[in-house]
């Protein structure tokens, strides 16, 4: 999508529909936003960048009403206003559509939708006005939604659309998108643009959090930068570029994935083999998975969520027991091994979820440095912990991948999601590994910090690290991976050589197309 073939030109006396003026919220040891200056006029993609604790969020939030400025105002349509709930913000035309899906799986699209502002016909749900109001979003707005579908069905694209039909139907006019793109495919992205014109063109406002320059230079007709809590520029995608928006966000050119010279071995840390997973009620999760991860190797995976790469993780880290097949560590076989003793044997774990999987949210940061590793020296042991230690290696975890944080008695759930993720990465790769499973490493996480995880990444790997990288980011996957795999419906349908496939290419084995043009891909009934 090119801004230059939009139908709506939002003009520089056009008069803003929210704005905030001087915001500044500060937290116990923290001053989040300081002084910060944003204003979303009728009809524009406003895209808002920054590293992570920036205090995007935290703006976003004050924005809809979950905190409240210390300082500074909030006019709407030039009206001064004091959000003190999300209701607040919502009876003012407000929504929100968070990065997590908040979707019950089990109701359909409709109920989904209305839950909590259904129209009704006496004390009585109106079914069929309800069904009409969808439709007539999802029509006016080229949203594709089918009201009686459940969600437990639709792909992560879809889910996202329904995400962003209850915002319009309890009438928003200034949608809030946090990291819209961070779960999609090439295709996925191109539809969900798609929608942001037309949503333009409705003359609706949309402020739109990214860490993908490329991608907000292709959409936003206007890009506030914040550094450190402040607003340091506001640009228009016309006269900037990427490169330039990275140097205003971190002090440094935008990075690339890009791995140049092999260092893969002959040996074999990591051998999966006929893996199959089934699910309770019959159908497949994985079918006959079989790979083979070298000393010195990236191998990695492609797929639309919820075509087996959890599932995959699971049974690579002993989360879930295997109905076939078999896993290999070294020489040994630890298929019926716990996942603790994998751990300890040498497999680090970055997870796709932070929250469920990789932190106490209400535990400090020097306890969280135990998890996984607990009865690991020095900081811990088989009967007992050092916290001393702990909270020393904690240290050193938040200044080797600047954790941005007052200090180890810190508690988790205080970090922005970028520096949780950056504490978690950072605990893994600081023990003596064999093989990382990294599952979306750098999501949620901005450019600087992305080009450290990615030297990271190559630094394990020329040590003779095997890693298995799992990314909803193509860029990444091509640039970081040795081998690449493509999961669909639970079964590997291509082997790429990365040096030879695009994103668009990747994208289209994705989503089950086997173009005749993507590329030199193995059959993949020879993969076994």
């Amino acid at each position: 999508m090119d801004n230059a073939d939009q139908d709506v030109t939002v003009e520089d006396d056009e008069p803003a529909v929210v704005q905030l003026t001087g915001i500044t919220k500060r937290f116990p040891g923290v001053v989040a936003n300081r002084d910060v200056h944003l204003d979303a006029r009728r009809g524009e993609v406003h895209a808002v960048v920054g590293e992570n604790g920036a205090g995007k969020s935290t703006l976003m939030k004050i924005l809809y009403g979950m905190y409240q400025p210390d300082e500074g105002t909030i006019t709407v349509d030039g009206e001064l206003v004091r959000f003190h709930t999300p209701k607040d913000a919502i009876d003012l035309g407000i929504g929100m559509v968070h990065q997590h899906f908040m979707l019950a799986d089990n109701l359909t699209v409709l109920e989904n939708i209305v839950l909590g502002a259904e129209p009704r016909r006496g004390i009585r749900l109106d079914y069929a006005a309800a069904r009409r109001q969808i439709r007539e979003l999802s029509d006016r707005y080229g949203l594709g939604l089918h009201p009686d579908r459940l969600v437990e069905e639709l792909s992560v694209a879809a889910r996202q659309r329904v995400e962003i039909a209850k915002v319009l139907f309890r009438g928003a006019r200034v949608l809030i998108l946090d990291e819209p793109t961070a779960v999609l495919v090439p295709q996925e992205v191109d539809a969900l643009f798609s929608n942001l014109v037309q949503l333009r063109t409705a003359g609706l406002s949309v402020i739109f959090i990214s860490h993908k320059l490329d991608e907000v230079l292709q959409v936003a007709d206007r890009i506030t930068v914040i550094r450190r809590g402040s607003t340091v520029a506001t640009v228009e995608p016309g006269t900037t570029t990427s490169r330039q928006l990275a140097e205003l966000m971190v002090g440094s050119e935008l990075p690339t994935p890009q791995t140049a010279e092999s260092t893969v071995t002959d040996h074999v840390e990591l051998a999966v083999t006929d893996v199959t997973i089934t699910s309770d009620d019959g159908p497949d999760l994985l079918r006959d998975i079989s790979f083979d991860v070298r000393r010195g190797e990236i191998v990695g995976f492609a797929g639309v969520e919820g075509n087996g790469q959890s599932e995959l993780v699971e049974a690579i880290m002993g989360l879930r027991s295997l109905d076939a097949g078999r896993v290999v560590l070294g020489a040994d076989d630890v298929t019926q091994w716990s996942a603790h003793r994998r751990r300890v044997s040498g497999v680090g774990f970055i997870p796709e979820d932070r929250h469920r999987q990789a932190l106490l949210l209400d535990a400090p940061l020097w306890e969280n440095r135990l998890l996984g590793w607990h009865s690991q020296e020095p900081a811990g042991g088989r009967f007992w912990i050092n916290p001393k230690s702990a909270r020393a290696e904690a240290a050193q975890i938040m200044t080797d991948y600047d954790v941005r944080a007052p200090g180890p008695e810190t508690l988790a759930a205080a970090l922005s999601g970028g520096n949780q993720q950056k504490f978690v990465i950072g605990r893994e790769m600081s023990t003596q590994l064999r093989v990382l499973v990294a599952a979306h490493p750098t999501r949620g996480i901005d450019v600087g910090a992305q080009a450290a995880v990615w030297d990271r990444l190559r630094e394990a790997r020329a040590a003779g690290l095997a890693t298995v990288l799992i990314s909803a980011d193509l860029d990444e996957l091509l640039g970081l991976s040795d081998t690449l795999y493509v999961l669909f419906g639970g079964r590997i349908v291509a082997k790429l050589d990365p040096a030879d496939v695009t994103p668009e290419i990747l994208g289209s084995y994705m989503t089950g197309a086997t173009p005749a043009e993507a590329g030199p891909a193995d059959d993949p009934g020879e993969l076994a």
